[in-house]
């Protein structure tokens, strides 16, 4: 008979209360193997007292969210996914940058009337302390458990600013899949950051090879990426995942159903390629 003792390892007591703990921020969702994948620019909420200072409207918020990438969040045995709109907090920016009313932080788009009170900012300021607690815990454990992890750090891009009806980015500059390899330590991951992008390339989008190319868009990388390096050297490989947004019509929100489980398949494909690499 038992007696009422949890007798599950450490690790997987830790993980469970980590993912069980209610949060209006974040989705967790934890399963045992190596792989994290998250989709931290998903979610499009925002709390009513800020959503009063909007200058643009709501479509054209969600246009620069990255809508729909929580649904590749499936490849991972441990999924993360945002639920606050990066113009509440952006967790992909340091935080003196997470909630800016400088449109030079914004693409040149000015997105509030006006500069925000200082405890809107704090407000925000707040959710961004709480998310890199929770990764920095959630990191310790799964480490707990892995001699190394996978971190997929999912986004979409957008190419057509200049209009719905105008010409989209040249694709010299834009590829279909661009794979952020700027914090990993090459001589170490190389050969995975290799094998990932040929499976994503052999996996058909829309009967025809998906252009995938490294470091192309932001050759700069993320603050995400930036901290896990930072905090966790080689023992985690960060691969920060541009997805251009060919899956939906950027403008009129509408989804490409097909294409998008094309290239859900193509990342099933490209973590199978490497999950070898990782884990105890």
């Amino acid at each position: 008979m038992s007696d009422g003792t949890d007798a599950s390892p450490r690790w997987l007591r830790e993980a469970k209360a980590l993912a069980a703990r209610p949060c209006d921020d974040w989705d967790l969702v934890l399963g045992d193997g190596p792989v994290l994948a998250a989709a931290i620019h998903d979610g499009h909420t925002m709390r009513e007292s800020l959503r009063g200072r909007l200058r643009i409207d709501t479509a054209s918020r969600r246009r620069d969210e990255d809508p729909l990438t929580g649904l590749f969040t499936s490849v991972g045995d441990v999924r993360l996914r945002g639920r606050r709109s990066r113009f509440e907090v952006d967790l992909n920016r340091p935080r003196d940058k997470a909630l800016s009313s400088d449109p030079a932080d914004t693409w040149g788009i000015r997105f509030w009337n006006g500069e925000l009170p200082a405890e809107e900012v704090e407000r925000s300021l707040a959710i961004h302390d709480r998310f890199y607690a929770m990764a920095a815990e959630l990191l310790d454990t799964l480490l707990d458990r892995h001699r190394s992890l996978l971190v997929l750090d999912l986004h979409s891009y957008n190419h057509r600013r200049d209009g719905a009806e105008a010409d989209p980015a040249p694709e010299d500059d834009n590829p279909e899949i661009d794979l952020g390899a700027t914090t990993l330590d090459r001589g170490r991951w190389g050969g995975v950051v290799d094998a990932f992008a040929e499976a994503l390339r052999a996996q058909p989008v829309a009967g025809g090879r998906p252009d995938v190319r490294e470091n192309v868009r932001y050759p700069g990388g993320g603050y995400f990426p930036e901290w896990i390096h930072a905090r966790y050297g080689d023992r985690i490989c960060t691969l920060s995942i541009e997805y251009k947004k060919t899956f939906m019509d950027e403008w009129a929100g509408q989804a490409d159903i097909a294409r998008l489980y094309d290239l859900r398949e193509g990342l099933e494909r490209a973590v199978a390629a490497v999950r070898g690499a990782f884990g105890a």
